[in-house]
């Protein structure tokens, strides 16, 4: 069915919200753009225009039609989400759903939470410490200390961040509790290389596909969103840095 006998602004919104949550999820802002426009051409709207930020997206639809803005709050990693969207990006290029069947999916993806139950997440976050502290030719012996550590930090990231919902002292009193325990466990005999031992368990908190996807965000041309997001990575590493050096320094 052709776009002119459907509502323009169910079209406008079924786009809009398939970029927000892409870019909520941590997309690449190129990626976002282009899922949205193959979204357009796919209902036989080829003059769409979009502008992407990691705070914002600007859609339009043509010249004729109206313009919308959706504002980005919170920006997590969600890969499972993104490839939601995807999927249902090809599905409404195939013509195998409709545009109204798609705006319902997105609506359900948006509402859906994909990640592991709580305790699930800290475990992993436990066990990727003791991972990469070894990695880094750590001790094995370090291996438990690595593990309360890393797990203990990671919880306190999601403690602090609902409780704030500002990212950069999540990431702080995290990174300052690891080095405490890592600083304890030393102390007490039950590790021996400190800095190994906050090395690996600062690992899960490092924000690496941020930092990725800046530099894939400027070599796509996309220097506003690249420069933000980078900006946004350096705070967390300084973040992570500041509270691991005033429990080094004291």
């Amino acid at each position: 069915m052709e776009i002119k006998e459907q509502n323009y602004e169910m079209a406008l919104d079924t786009f809009l919200l398939a970029g927000k949550i892409m870019m909520e999820s941590g997309a690449e802002t190129y990626r976002v753009e282009d899922t949205m426009l193959r979204m357009a051409r796919s209902q036989s709207i080829e003059d769409a225009q979009s502008y992407v930020t990691p705070t914002g997206i600007i859609l339009s639809l043509g010249r004729r039609q109206i313009t919308k803005i959706t504002s980005i709050s919170t920006r997590i990693t969600d890969l499972h989400k993104i490839a939601k969207v995807n999927s249902i990006s090809r599905k409404l290029s195939t013509k195998i759903i409709t545009l109204e069947e798609a705006y319902d999916e997105l609506r359900k993806i948006q509402k859906t939470n994909y990640f592991l139950p709580i305790h699930l997440q800290i475990l992993a976050a436990a066990i990727a410490s003791s991972c990469f502290m070894v990695l880094f030719d750590g001790l094995w012996s370090d291996i438990p200390a690595a593990f309360i550590a890393g797990g203990v930090g990671y919880f306190v990231v999601l403690i602090i961040q609902d409780m704030t919902k500002v990212k950069f002292f999540s990431e702080f009193f995290a990174s300052l509790v690891i080095g405490f325990l890592a600083s304890l466990a030393v102390h007490f005999g039950l590790g021996t290389e400190m800095d190994k031992i906050i090395v690996g368990s600062v690992m899960p908190l490092v924000p690496g596909v941020l930092i990725t996807n800046a530099v894939r965000d400027l070599m796509a041309g996309h220097f506003t969103a690249g420069i933000a997001k980078g900006t946004e990575a350096f705070l967390t590493a300084f973040a992570i840095g500041s509270g691991i050096a005033i429990v080094v320094a004291f």
